[in-house]
């Protein structure tokens, strides 16, 4: 979150695995409940209902305005980086992204979705929040996650932004992207997930817990036996080859050009992945996306005058 004038701005990546903002990484899993819950850690109370968030993740959807979800996902952004401030009435400035192939067609369908109530009450984690938002900005995923490297980016750059629905892919020649050069696949970290579990049950017969496969992709290791983790090892390393085959398909030579990792399938790549460590950069950081949203708002905003 980004102090401006006399509002607060808030980046909020709505990834389809997690959702992120400067400061919070939360899973997007999310169910209306019946009643109060008995414990209020990560549940939204509003316009009379209860939300418990963060368990499990949401399926592919391409028109993320057509998500109620994602408000809801909005609202517990907003208020988990209020929280970290300590506090709890504000007017934001929302900052948000699409994918890059996708921002020219659903731009102002997803900033106008935002912006559906100007002044919102709800409650996250029963603490009671008051917030008018006053404006939103909708940017190109990926592209924002490489803010603090953009310098860097002379002669010829590819960033693949590997999320967990999606893997976009934008050429940008000295800091500038080439708009006939971007790419959506449907082929994000969720597709390995898939593909490992398929594998344990394909050549073991058994089924395995996804936070097993996370653990692994994450930290390239789990606490199973040895014959379970070769098993989900060849097959996270047979995505991170599928996704250097995407890259090369849309024309990646790394003699040519330096390549920049972002998202949450990063770490896939680092643990799994066979690249020239010179050429090739990982950002590390999952929040990348929505620490770049607000860098590129606060930019908007003086141009603007505002």
């Amino acid at each position: 979150m980004k102090h401006y004038n006399d509002f607060q701005i808030v980046g909020i990546d709505h990834g389809y695995g997690n959702i992120k903002t400067a400061n919070t990484v939360t899973p997007t899993g999310i169910t209306k409940l019946d009643a109060a819950p008995t414990f209020t850690k990560n549940t939204l109370f509003f316009e009379g209902s209860y939300y418990q968030i963060g368990e499990g993740h949401k399926e592919y959807l391409a028109d993320k305005w057509q998500d109620e979800d994602n408000y809801l996902f909005t609202l517990m952004g907003i208020a988990r980086e209020l929280n970290q401030e300590g506090i709890t009435s504000a007017k934001v400035y929302l900052a948000v992204g699409l994918p890059i192939t996708w921002v020219g067609r659903q731009r102002e369908s997803f900033r106008q979705y935002m912006l559906q109530r100007e002044s919102v009450d709800f409650k996250y984690e029963d603490k009671l929040y008051s917030v008018r938002i006053i404006g939103c900005y909708v940017y190109p995923q990926g592209y924002a996650a490489v803010v603090e490297k953009l310098n860097e980016m002379t002669g010829l750059s590819m960033i693949a932004d590997i999320g967990n629905g999606t893997v976009n892919i934008i050429f940008v020649s000295n800091r500038k992207v080439i708009n006939t050069k971007t790419y959506t696949e449907k082929m994000g970290v969720n597709q390995c997930v898939k593909a490992a579990s398929n594998a344990m049950m394909n050549k073991l017969g058994v089924t395995v817990d996804e936070t097993i496969i996370q653990s692994m992709i994450r930290y390239g290791k789990a606490d199973i036996d040895s014959e379970y983790a070769d098993v989900l090892r060849q097959a996270i390393a047979e995505y991170a080859e599928s996704i250097f085959a995407l890259l090369r398909k849309y024309e990646y030579d790394p003699k040519m050009m330096r390549l920049y990792i972002t998202g949450g399938g990063g770490k896939l790549i680092e643990n799994f992945g066979s690249y020239d460590k010179d050429r090739v950069t990982i950002i590390g950081d999952i929040c990348a996306s929505a620490k770049g949203y607000e860098f590129f708002a606060a930019a908007q905003l003086r141009k603007e005058g505002k």
